[in-house]
């Protein structure tokens, strides 16, 4: 069952949350600036001269200006994700509190491997190092981060992701 020992000792002695959260954002800043030079690069060639339609069958102009509102859409959305946590509150869950928005969860699968999941407001998906750990983003409207609000450590559950049935134990909420 619950064997806590080795990640115990790494959160208590090692995570802050508000660094976390700092890495989280700084994540999504890198994320944002790649959404904005992509955006410009389409933008650049929906006005490019060879993407002028030389006959009504030749639709490469219409393509690159679905191309450009597309990429300006991803950077709204980049924007929406960090003002969501700038405006974040750092939330340090114990151990007797359930799993809410802003918890770092530490689950054990089956197969003894761990992982560390952030539930957060937006950017579900988002995947990135913190202390020599992967943290990957979920949200509450997410399979998973439905399945894990109101949880507690000791819980245990079973979820099927991508069509593979597993069993999780929730072994720590930070």
């Amino acid at each position: 069952m619950r064997s806590m020992g080795g990640i115990d000792n790494w959160v208590n002695s090692r995570v802050n949350k508000a660094l976390l959260l700092n890495k989280i954002l700084e994540t999504l800043e890198a994320v944002h600036q790649v959404a904005v030079d992509a955006a410009e690069q389409a933008r650049e060639d929906a006005m490019h001269n060879e993407n002028t339609a030389e006959n009504r069958y030749d639709t490469l102009g219409l393509e690159a200006a679905y191309l450009a509102q597309g990429q300006s859409k991803r950077v709204i959305d980049c924007e929406a994700d960090l003002a969501a946590y700038k405006n974040m509150s750092v939330i340090n869950f114990t151990q007797d509190v359930p799993v809410a928005l802003g918890a770092l969860i530490c689950l054990k699968a089956e197969d003894d491997l761990e992982k560390f999941l952030f539930l957060g407001p937006t950017a579900g998906g988002l995947k990135f190092n913190f202390q020599d750990k992967e943290i990957i983003v979920i949200t509450p409207s997410s399979p998973i981060g439905m399945t894990l609000l109101g949880r507690f450590v000791g819980d245990e559950f079973e979820l099927d992701i991508g069509g593979h049935h597993m069993h999780y134990e929730v072994i720590a909420i930070y």
